[in-house]
């Protein structure tokens, strides 16, 4: 029984390209090696000793940078290609992580954060339409998932690598790592896999309702509410690395590495069960939209539940919560916002799609912290009001991906 499970799993696994392995392998690189991320709200509090205000201020620079380097990787994507694109952004900012260790300064930060995001973020809609160029129609959806998985897998490593390293070198050798991974990931992209020409680009448009879309990216309007669905389950799920951290050291009194244990269970339980969910669900035909409303609901329980302070099992709880509700969002609302772009438009799309989860980053940080901050005083509601006002937002969430599966729903009657 083990042994068919097993070779059940590995099917899944089957049927990429060459391009495709390449990719997951480098995204594993850069992200095991991304460790600054995951502690960068706690080495701001408690190692440069910001206020959370400031703190928050520093994430919404680096949200900003994050949502114009997307939209600029988009537009560039579809003049230039995604391959250019890649080896700029992920080599230029793995230089820039070696500079801005030696940035102390509240303004300094900001400026130097901004800078680095901008850089940094140009690579994700290129690295969604390379992933939409190397593969077939019947991959697409379990290659997004693959390079989820590398993500993950690295995510699972990098935090407590990084937990680690800030307790024997402190935060120093967490940005030389992510710099020297960085250039290390887009070398190994570079060497082994070679640019595509542009007109060679399988049609992303594999979706039914891609007929209806306009070619304007801005007259597609249930698009822009799944992406509104998808920028509030971001919110949510960006409390991971903004107050949580926190919140496990001041409510729990966790060190760095029990957070990124926290962390890492999160990563292992989606290296394991996501690309089988996927398969599943691809076999089965199920609604995609359906499966973003209810990660939307796992998130959004998993954040009201965090109101339970008395009880440090909750944080496992909440994990399990938000680790489901993540791989039935992210996986399908990548695959789905891929196929609404008309062909030549991809980059477009998926740079307003990145971009949403830039704008998360930065309310999702800076709502958190201003509302711990505001109810700074008050132990019961420091941290439960901001709970309270994440999960209501997790409702409003639920009601778009309703609202978007009736749009699409009309689209197919329509056609």
């Amino acid at each position: 029984m083990l042994k068919i499970a097993f070779a059940r799993y590995i099917n899944n696994f089957r049927g990429f390209s060459k391009e495709i392995w390449i990719l997951t392998l480098m995204t594993f690189i850069n992200r095991a090696g991304t460790m600054v991320i995951p502690f960068l709200s706690k080495y701001l509090k408690e190692d440069l000793h910001f206020s959370y205000n400031q703190v928050g201020t520093i994430m919404v620079f680096f949200g900003i940078g994050s949502m114009l380097g997307s939209w600029l990787g988009g537009k560039l994507t579809d003049k230039i290609g995604f391959y250019k694109i890649m080896l700029f952004s992920l080599f230029t900012s793995g230089v820039a992580f070696f500079l801005i260790e030696r940035i102390k300064s509240f303004t300094g930060l900001c400026i130097g954060l901004f800078l680095i995001m901008t850089i940094a973020d140009m690579f994700r809609p290129a690295m969604f339409v390379s992933l939409n160029t190397y593969a077939t129609n019947q991959t697409r959806t379990r290659a997004l998932t693959l390079v989820r998985l590398a993500v993950n897998l690295g995510f699972a490593l990098g935090p407590a690598l990084g937990g680690l390293i800030i307790m024997g070198l402190g935060y120093k050798g967490l940005f030389w790592i992510d710099g020297a991974t960085c250039i290390l990931a887009i070398l190994i992209f570079g060497w082994f896999v070679k640019d595509k020409p542009k007109d060679t680009a399988t049609n992303s448009a594999t979706n039914s309702n891609t007929s209806n879309v306009q070619n304007s990216v801005f007259k597609d309007s249930p698009f822009w509410v799944f992406v509104g669905c998808c920028m509030i389950g971001s919110i949510l799920f960006f409390q991971l690395f903004s107050t949580i951290p926190l919140y496990h050291k001041e409510q729990f009194h966790l060190n760095e590495f029990q957070s990124g244990l926290l962390l890492m269970l999160n990563g292992l339980l989606i290296f394991f069960l996501e690309m089988p969910i996927v398969s599943y669900v691809e076999r089965k035909q199920i609604n995609k939209v359906k499966m973003v409303i209810l990660g939307t609901l796992a998130m959004t329980l998993g954040i009201f539940i965090m109101v339970i302070d008395s009880w440090v099992g909750i944080l496992i709880v909440m994990m399990l919560f938000m680790t489901f509700g993540e791989i039935f969002i992210f996986p399908f609302s990548n695959s789905l916002a891929m196929a609404r772009a008309p062909k030549g438009h991809e980059g477009r799309y998926m740079a307003i799609f990145t971009m949403s989860f830039s704008a998360a980053h930065i309310l999702s940080a800076k709502m958190g912290m201003s509302i711990i901050e505001y109810f700074k005083k008050d132990a019961l509601w420091k941290y439960n009001a901001n709970w309270i006002f994440m999960g209501f937002l997790g409702i409003v969430a639920i009601y778009l991906g309703y609202r978007t599966y009736q749009l699409t729903e009309k689209e197919k009657i329509a056609h």
